[in-house]
């Protein structure tokens, strides 16, 4: 049976928290669909009110405006990807295991979660994967990172930094290391679709783990690696 799971994201993000109402959890239902459908480019609300039987003027109560609703929806599959750390990590004392187990989470986040009933999580990450930058690759990045738009993805990459600095409380770029990670989960996933001789990922093949395993080799390879030299 399909549960309300409430995911909390910066207010700022929305007009009216969509997760509230009927109406807000099926703009974001739809536009997820719709965007995975026809790409962000095309996507528009006016699109997304005659897909859900509404106006646009209803959509627009909830957000500013498109650019608005793709922050909110990487957010939101971040803040998932979050609870899905904490909750496979709880009392795992190991910050090894702990690693292992967050490279699992950044490919295994993706499959669908019936108890979420409004959110495919699995298009949401086809989403993510192919316009996710597009939230932060903006001439207002500056303006939007003051207002807190990013804070979620930010959360995500100091948690799994923190994580490194327990294997090695000396290795230099942990926080580089977390960011590049969850990039490079997504990025290889594309790579694989669209531009196949950039990786050695092979999604066609439908076997995540060969994604895990380079994530493994590349984080566990630079962790146990020589430090740079000075």
């Amino acid at each position: 049976m399909p549960v309300h799971l409430q995911i909390k994201l910066n207010d700022r993000l929305y007009l009216r928290d969509p997760q509230e109402t009927k109406l807000g959890r099926k703009i974001i239902q739809h536009s997820i669909l719709l965007i995975d459908e026809i790409g962000f480019e095309s996507f528009t609300f006016k699109k997304l009110a005659e897909r859900i039987g509404s106006t646009e003027a209803s959509v627009y109560r909830y957000f500013v405006n498109k650019h608005l609703l793709l922050v909110y929806l990487s957010s939101w599959y971040w803040e998932w990807m979050k609870f899905q750390i904490d909750f496979h990590t709880m009392n795992i004392q190991d910050p090894r295991q702990r690693l292992e187990i967050v490279l699992s989470v950044m490919v295994d986040t993706a499959k669908r979660n019936a108890s979420i009933e409004f959110v495919d999580e699995d298009v949401l990450h086809r989403i993510v994967v192919a316009e996710a930058t597009k939230a932060y690759h903006t001439k207002d990045v500056d303006l939007e990172n003051r207002r807190g738009y990013f804070l979620t993805f930010k959360a995500l990459s100091k948690k799994i930094a923190d994580i490194i600095k327990e294997i090695d409380p000396g290795f230099p770029y942990p926080q580089s290391m977390a960011s590049n990670l969850l990039e490079m989960a997504n990025t290889h996933i594309y790579f694989a679709q669209h531009l196949p001789s950039l990786t050695d990922v092979q999604m066609e093949e439908n076997q995540p783990e060969k994604l895990v395993e380079m994530l493994h080799f590349f984080a566990f390879g630079l962790l146990e690696g020589a430090k740079p030299s000075k």
